[in-house]
């Protein structure tokens, strides 16, 4: 009912200190300026938000911690209400009223709590009040965290159905090359489609302050972008660059170009949520039939397994060590390294039970490989 004006706007760490170890205020303030015309012009705006672990470090006036995660959560503990009570402050400035949404990977992985967050996402923008998400970083460890708030931005996008995923990072969008390396490198304006090439023209770019570099907005990009979304990258330092790209329409940074046969809102979750446990190797009969006839993938057309998962997981499926789809299996890897090579007829024999003939359904199946 609203998602053909919502946008997601992530604020990467770099940007909301404008690369000092401080929250920049006036910047933010800026931000929400900014944000209050779109929302004059009937934007719903949802806010990822990095910077807690900074504003903790801030807040304590700079302690010398060690690299321990429990650290890095008592920085985020603290910097969390800090990192609000700045957008709030703000926010209330133009009477309008932020809501704290804490996400980790388990709450986008169990599909029951990703249409909980759905439900309470919806409510928040029809009530007129502004989502503020970021990772829980205070309770999430390696296992349960998203990765990063490129990745997290993404998510929040494919769950809100947005219609545009703005990531402010401190670069100016993707380069042909690097340009900390080659200062002539030409700024890529559009990318039609994202494969191996331009993960490969991402890769050796960095920030100081935050987590995640140009590799992760891909990554973020391709999930966005298969699910039918917008994406653009650009520099949170330009001036007015949130009325520029959202309300004026500019070309400014990197334009991501959605699919234009975006996959259902089920198969946006399997992309979107879960973090793959294992690989799956096929052979070229079972990549021809997923990749243009749409089938399901067969035990047959399976030539070896990577990783340990149990039946209902995610796994990716690769074809000559290239990413084609991602899927829910209905076997486990000791039982898919059991009955693969093998016609679907010999299953049961083989494991004494059946799942069905298919390893993955094709109505469980993503295919990335676009």
């Amino acid at each position: 009912m609203f998602e053909n004006k919502t946008v997601v706007i992530k604020f990467g760490t770099s940007v909301l200190t404008q690369g000092s170890n401080l929250l920049s205020k006036p910047h933010i303030l800026d931000f929400v300026r900014q944000i209050k015309k779109l929302i004059d012009n009937k934007f719903n705006i949802i806010i990822v938000s990095s910077g807690a672990i900074a504003a903790g470090r801030e807040h304590l006036n700079f302690p010398t911690l060690s690299n321990k995660i429990a650290y890095k959560q008592m920085l985020a503990s603290v910097g969390q209400s800090q990192l609000m009570s700045e957008w709030a402050k703000y926010f209330s400035i133009y009477d309008l009223n932020i809501g704290q949404m804490l996400l980790t990977r388990a709450d986008l992985e169990d599909r029951k709590r990703y249409l909980n967050a759905k439900d309470l996402l919806d409510e928040l923008i029809v009530n007129d009040i502004i989502p503020i998400i970021n990772e829980n970083d205070a309770v999430a460890t390696t296992e349960i965290k998203v990765g990063d708030n490129d990745n997290l931005s993404a998510s929040v996008a494919v769950l809100a159905n947005a219609k545009k995923l703005l990531m402010l990072t401190d670069q100016s969008g993707l380069f042909e090359e690097n340009p900390t390396k080659n200062p002539d490198a030409k700024l890529i304006r559009s990318v039609h489609k994202i494969d191996h090439t331009t993960y490969a023209i991402s890769q050796g770019s960095s920030t100081k302050l935050g987590t995640g570099g140009m590799f992760t907005k891909i990554q973020a990009a391709e999930v966005a972008c298969l699910s039918g979304i917008e994406v653009q990258i650009a520099s949170g330092f330009e001036e007015n660059i949130i009325l520029d790209t959202i309300l004026r329409k500019k070309s400014i940074g990197t334009t991501f170009e959605p699919s234009t046969l975006p996959i259902e809102k089920r198969k946006s979750w399997i992309l979107s949520g879960p973090i793959s446990s294992g690989d799956i190797f096929l052979d070229e009969g079972a990549n021809s039939a997923i990749l243009n006839n749409g089938k399901s993938l067969l035990s047959k057309g399976i030539i070896s397994v990577k990783g340990t998962f149990e039946r209902g997981d995610v796994v990716t499926l690769f074809y000559k060590n290239q990413q084609i789809a991602k899927g829910i299996t209905r076997y486990s890897s000791v039982d898919v390294k059991k009955i693969m090579q093998k016609h679907s007829s010999e299953i049961k024999n083989i494991l004494t039970y059946n799942y069905g003939s298919e390893v993955i359904h094709r109505d469980d199946l993503v295919i990335t490989n676009k």
